[in-house]
């Protein structure tokens, strides 16, 4: 008996190890989101982070690392272990920044592996309510009028939201001052109180103010009107030819991941993708949500490092 009791006591104390050890434990995967809580990835990167843990039977975990234009979280990302179990959810200012920042701490192609495309988000360009302005090209002809004296709010410096009203500014020929915030939310609510003359925001941003006094749509940012706003003519469409701005959502990991891991992320995430409960939440964030393996969305990546930089020349904007 008292040997049968030893036993026991023994497998007891191997399996009280073997839970507590990391092989045993559920898998903890963080996926960063280099803004605030209420920006675009952020609110995307919660759309199906718990349905990815289920796939993946791990836990994903949504980690917000602001700063810098999306750069500092970013960074994080490019110096993790590269196993799999630190990710990004990045967008355009991913490329911009690279072209934008004089100084990085990574290369934005090189330092990372595309993972998993998730959609496309288009932009708009609002201004204040009572600014007495209905159409774009009632709006650039007031900016035409005062060069300079009026000003833009943005998620900070670097941003997407940044960069595209930098852009429409270069390609209009206007002037105005960039007023950075710490989010898209903090830049639209600028507009909303009157402190701001405008700003080019994702559409989540604006989607609840669409009947709102204080808040003038003025134009989408993409090549063709958005399927969410159809009455919303293009930048191009209301006097800027040319202009275009949207921004790609996908998920990152550090470059030498192994495929066969980035290749099982990919697959976690398509087949979250293709869930109707996510992609109903992603319509109403305003995302066009789609699928593409991991050397697709590395091709996107490719394409859009050009385009990005073409953007920056053409805005003018440099960060030292």
């Amino acid at each position: 008996m008292p040997n049968l009791v030893f036993r026991r006591a023994t497998v007891a104390l191997v399996l009280a190890a073997a839970a507590a050890s990391p092989a045993f434990a559920q898998r903890v995967i963080r996926l960063v989101v280099p803004f605030g809580p209420g920006a675009v990835q952020d609110t995307v990167a919660r759309t199906f982070n718990a349905e990815l843990g289920q796939a993946l039977g791990a836990s994903v975990v949504v980690e917000n690392r602001p700063g810098a234009g999306g750069t500092v979280g970013t960074a994080a990302v490019a110096k993790a272990p590269a196993d799999g179990n630190t990710l990004v959810l990045a967008a355009a200012s991913h490329t911009l920044a690279g072209h934008l920042y004089s100084k990085l701490a990574y290369d934005p192609v090189k330092d990372f592996v595309g993972v998993s495309y998730v959609g496309n988000s288009g932009y708009v360009i609002a201004a204040p309510g009572n600014l007495g302005v209905n159409t774009l090209a009632d709006y650039v002809k007031l900016l035409k009028a005062k060069p300079g004296q009026m000003n833009y709010a943005s998620a900070g410096n670097g941003s997407a939201t940044h960069m595209g009203m930098a852009y429409f500014l270069a390609k209009a020929g206007l002037e105005m001052q960039h007023v950075p915030m710490k989010s898209t939310g903090d830049a639209v609510n600028e507009v909303l109180a009157g402190r701001v003359q405008g700003v080019t925001s994702s559409l989540i941003g604006v989607t609840g103010f669409k009947s709102d006094a204080r808040l003038k749509i003025l134009a989408y940012t993409g090549t063709q009107r958005s399927k969410f706003m159809p009455e919303l003519p293009t930048v191009a469409e209301a006097g800027v030819p040319g202009y275009k701005f949207d921004s790609w959502i996908g998920v990152l990991a550090p470059a030498g991941t192994p495929k066969a891991e980035v290749d099982r992320l990919n697959a976690a995430i398509n087949k979250v993708l293709q869930d109707p409960v996510v992609q109903e939440r992603l319509t109403r964030l305003g995302v066009e949500g789609g699928t593409l393996s991991p050397d697709e969305f590395q091709k996107l990546l490719r394409a859009d490092w050009d385009s990005a930089g073409a953007i920056v020349k053409a805005s003018g904007a440099r960060i030292e």
